[in-house]
């Protein structure tokens, strides 16, 4: 579910920010389930796996180590680099999946212009978006917290993608379904938010596509009907689905 969310606002973020998934260079700290299943997802988004520095506590996973595990070996990068210091600079993307305060502002200073930072470790991120904020003015930022903007949150897609499955009697939930949850959960971003979204959320007063929506709020009730769609369609069309007419959802 936090892999789907992240590719969801990533895909939105580095639009944004005017760069292409394919060409972006990202650094993941962290390597266990939660970092695995994210960078694995990006990859199938378009992230190039060669642009991926991944990072576990005993620094960048590259391809000289023989202490990986099958999993973190798949994100082995053949490279010299081995510090953070030496994959942030130049870096577009910094994901984190690991603890608070582990990167600060000389990393942030040092990365691409118009970045984007997704600080998950809840509930403290990997880096406060003040910090964040008061080092670069050109960066996107999310958090795994929803009392800051672009909460990534697998609250986003769960139990929508279960309910498509389900509608259809899908036998599995393979990876073009979660691929078209996570579009589904990125095209809502880019729609007109209703006023019942905005009830909702008292310290807003508006939100709209930009560097502080890239993901939509988890009290959105298109959410439902939208990621059931597609994940529904999806379903019928890798031809998973028991039931092969599409449900009417209620918008």
């Amino acid at each position: 579910g936090t892999a789907i969310v992240t590719a969801a606002g990533m895909i939105n973020a580095l639009e944004i920010q005017g760069k292409l998934i394919s060409d972006a260079t990202f650094v993941c700290m962290g390597a266990g389930a939660a970092a695995i299943a994210c960078m694995t997802m990006l990859v199938k988004c378009g992230a190039n796996r060669a642009n991926i520095y991944m990072l576990d506590t005993k620094g960048v996973i590259h391809s000289g180590r023989t202490d990986l595990n099958e999993y973190k070996a798949l994100f082995a990068n053949d490279t010299e680099k081995r510090t953070l210091l030496d994959v942030i600079k130049g870096a577009d993307v910094f994901l984190g999946l690991s603890g608070p305060d582990v990167i600060g502002a000389e990393e942030v200073a040092l990365m691409a212009d118009k970045p984007v930072i997704f600080a998950c470790s809840n509930p403290d991120p990997e880096i406060k978006p003040a910090l964040a904020h008061a080092t670069r003015s050109d960066l996107i930022m999310g958090t795994g917290r929803s009392d800051y903007p672009n909460q990534v949150n697998n609250v986003l897609c769960f139990p929508f993608i279960f309910r498509g499955a389900l509608d259809v009697r899908a036998s599995c939930i393979n990876d073009e379904m979660k691929i078209a949850a996570v579009h589904a959960i990125a095209s809502l971003a880019k729609e007109s938010v209703p006023a019942s979204v905005l009830k909702a959320y008292p310290n807003v007063t508006s939100l709209s596509f930009g560097p502080e929506y890239v993901l939509p709020k988890p009290m959105d009730p298109r959410l439902l009907p939208n990621v059931a769609r597609a994940v529904a369609q999806a379903a019928i069309d890798s031809g998973v689905a028991a039931i092969t007419t599409l449900p009417k959802y209620a918008d």
